[in-house]
């Protein structure tokens, strides 16, 4: 693997703060990375921000393919040129925002669900999980780099003042394992903070599913939008349709203290509300 620095200045290239780039320095971590995914010769890998290719061709050398997404144009041919010296040919790039990829159509061209890898630009993590998220019917599982802190807040449990909307809705599909943390100095440009990787194994069965995926959504949503109000004051408003007594009735119904708030819920709290609201008040 070239040093980013001297891929950059020998392209003509530099790292696009307002696209996060931060590329890998150390080849070594990428190759750790691939190894604590678990990858097999079977898996296909949907990298999001291929970059310079360090954690491609780390992933390409332990897997069947690797279909690289990469929205910088500048920075493709660059990738390309990498990954024909290197012989890589397992690897196909696509020049696209992650964030309007046709997951689905990735998944069924290559006849399998996906394990999804990438050193996500921090600016866009939250818009990539709740992708994941909906498009998890064609996602295996996920090995990704956060920021440390948004890392940290997707695991957080009930009672801490990092968990909210996102904990809830991952940790309801998905088991999480924060695998490694990363310096600031393994990148470059190096960032303001460190990050970490996170693996996401989306369940297979959810034992007690909730009716409507989507109203949880809202349900946790308008809990935690006003997460200093009591849950009966924040769920009232227009986003659930719902009056301040038929909140407390809610509530209520569900076991759950009208005066407690959204961080104090556990997942299969939020699953039983929302049931209730979508049974009995909708």
């Amino acid at each position: 693997m070239t040093s980013p620095n001297i891929l950059l200045k020998a392209w003509n290239l530099h790292a696009r703060k307002e696209l996060g780039q931060n590329f890998l320095i150390n080849p070594a971590v990428a190759e750790q990375i691939a190894l604590r995914a678990h990858l097999t010769p079977k898996d296909v890998v949907l990298e999001i921000g291929a970059g310079l290719g360090a954690l491609t061709t780390a992933a390409a050398g332990r897997v069947a393919k690797v279909v690289a997404v990469e929205k910088d144009r500048s920075l493709v041919p660059l990738l390309r040129a990498e990954l024909l010296a290197g012989g890589w040919d397992q690897v196909q790039v696509i020049e696209q925002d992650i964030l309007a990829l046709d997951i689905k159509a990735v998944a069924d061209a290559q006849g399998r669900r996906l394990v999804v890898m990438g050193n996500l630009p921090y600016n866009i993590s939250s818009q990539v999980v709740v992708k994941l998220i909906e498009s998890r019917q064609w996602v295996e599982r996920a090995v990704l780099m956060f920021q440390k802190e948004l890392a940290r807040r997707l695991c957080a449990g009930p009672g801490s003042r990092t968990y909210g909307r996102l904990s809830v809705m991952l940790q309801y599909c998905a088991d999480l394992n924060l695998l490694q943390d990363l310096r600031a100095d393994q990148f470059h440009p190096r960032p303001k903070v460190d990050s970490a990787v996170l693996a996401i194994q989306f369940k297979s069965s959810i034992a007690h599913p909730v009716a409507d995926e989507k109203k949880m959504a809202r349900v946790v949503q308008a809990a935690f939008g006003q997460r200093r109000k009591t849950l009966r004051n924040a769920l009232s408003g227009a986003l659930l349709n719902l009056d301040s007594a038929s909140a407390a009735a809610a509530l209520e119904q569900s076991g759950i203290d009208p005066v407690r708030r959204a961080e104090t819920l556990s997942v299969a709290e939020f699953v039983n509300l929302t049931n209730t609201i979508v049974n009995f008040f909708q």
